[in-house]
């Protein structure tokens, strides 16, 4: 049996989300991001123990269809931009079709229609937040970040940065008191 989480973006999120499971009693086989593999069956009375335990940590509980591919959907665009952005050899609409198995107009349609936004635009604004976190971070230069996060040129990246945020990389590197979002806020 699988459960599906919402808000399970990093690897921090499996170790809490693996720890509930454990205080709650439930065994486990698999933990990925978004969704828990269970050893057997559980009762709607564990599960909805196992909901309370979440809620508080900014977890839930998935049921529908719908928010499932949301969330999976939001899952590989978040994995994908943090740890394997330049790993994307082919465009982001083969890569989420071959990942969920759906073909990419019917993932686009209902992401638009449930999230009022694209799936671009969602995938950019990611992005975003990952250049302000190397921005802040300052390990890497402009054209580093744009390599590592498969920008054709420092440019396109600067350009995208602006039209977002209102301000040039540079400029928000000298501010340093704006804040990030978090993940799940986006």
């Amino acid at each position: 049996m699988k459960i599906y989480i919402k808000n399970m973006v990093c690897s921090r999120c499996k170790m809490v989300v693996k720890s509930v499971f454990e205080t709650v009693g439930i065994e486990t086989l698999a933990i990925d991001l978004g969704e828990v593999e269970l050893k057997s069956e559980i009762s709607e009375t564990q599960k909805s123990a196992l909901s309370k335990a979440l809620k508080p940590l900014g977890f839930e509980i998935i049921d529908d269809k719908k928010s499932k591919t949301i969330d999976r959907i939001k899952t590989l665009i978040i994995d994908l931009v943090q740890n394997k952005n330049n790993d994307l050899k082919s465009n982001l609409s083969h890569y989420l079709s071959q990942n969920l198995n759906q073909d990419y107009n019917t993932l686009s349609n209902l992401f638009s229609e449930v999230e009022n936004t694209t799936i671009e635009k969602y995938f950019i604004h990611q992005k975003i937040e990952k250049i302000k976190e190397l921005i802040i971070y300052d390990e890497l230069s402009l054209s580093e970040i744009a390599y590592s996060l498969n920008y054709s040129s420092v440019s396109h990246l600067s350009n995208q940065f602006k039209k977002i945020t209102g301000y040039s990389p540079t400029y928000f590197k000298n501010l340093k008191l704006i804040k990030r979002k978090q993940i799940e806020d986006l």
